[in-house]
C-alpha cells in the first residue's frame, strides 16, 4: 500500500514514481459475459440447418417405433415374457418363436429385467440364449429411484 500511496499522493521523497502492477479484470469479465450471451443467442439459430422439401418414401417401420421384448427373471428365478410364465426349456423355443415373428430380430429391442437377489450366472444364461435367438439390442431394466441404493450405501 505504501507503493501506491507515493504515486498517488507524490508523496515525499519518492525519487521516481511507483506504478500500480495490478491488473484490473473487470472489464474482462465485461467482455467475456458479452460474448457468452452473443453466443448463447447465436448457437441454436446456426444448428437449425437449411429448410428443404423431403421427398415421400415409404419404408419398412424403425425398430425403435416397435414394441420391445420384456423379460423378466423374478426371485425365484422363473422367466416372464411380457407378462406370461415360460418354463425353462421352453424359453429357446419361445425366443425363436419370437424372433421369426419379428422379421429381423437384430431390429429388435429386448428389455431384460432381474430380481436383485438373483445370481449372476442366472441373468447371464438368459442374456446368453437371448443372444443366441439372433437379439443384439439388448438392455438392463433398473429401478431409477435411489431409495434404496441410499438405505445400501453406509
Amino acid at each position: 500500500m505504501a507503493s501506491t500511496s507515493n504515486f498517488l499522493s507524490g508523496g515525499k521523497g519518492a525519487s521516481k514514481p511507483q506504478y500500480l502492477s495490478d491488473i484490473n479484470v473487470t472489464p474482462f469479465v465485461d467482455v467475456m459475459l458479452v460474448l457468452l450471451v452473443i453466443f448463447m443467442i447465436t448457437a441454436p439459430m446456426m444448428a437449425t440447418g437449411i429448410k428443404v422439401d423431403l421427398p415421400q418414401a415409404r419404408t419398412q417401420q424403425l425398430a425403435a417405433d416397435m414394441e420391445p421384448i420384456e423379460i423378466s427373471i423374478d426371485a425365484a428365478g422363473q422367466i416372464y415374457v411380457g407378462e406370461a410364465l415360460v418354463a425353462p426349456d421352453e424359453f429357446p423355443t419361445t425366443l425363436q418363436q419370437l424372433a421369426q415373428a419379428s422379421g429381423d430380430p437384430t431390429q429388435m429391442r429386448v428389455f431384460v429385467g432381474a430380481d436383485r437377489s438373483i445370481d449372476y450366472g442366472v441373468v447371464m444364461g438368459v442374456v446368453s440364449q437371448i443372444a443366441n435367438a439372433g437379439f443384439i439390442k439388448v438392455a438392463f431394466l433398473s429401478d431409477s429411484r435411489m431409495r434404496d441404493l441410499e438405505q445400501t450405501i453406509p
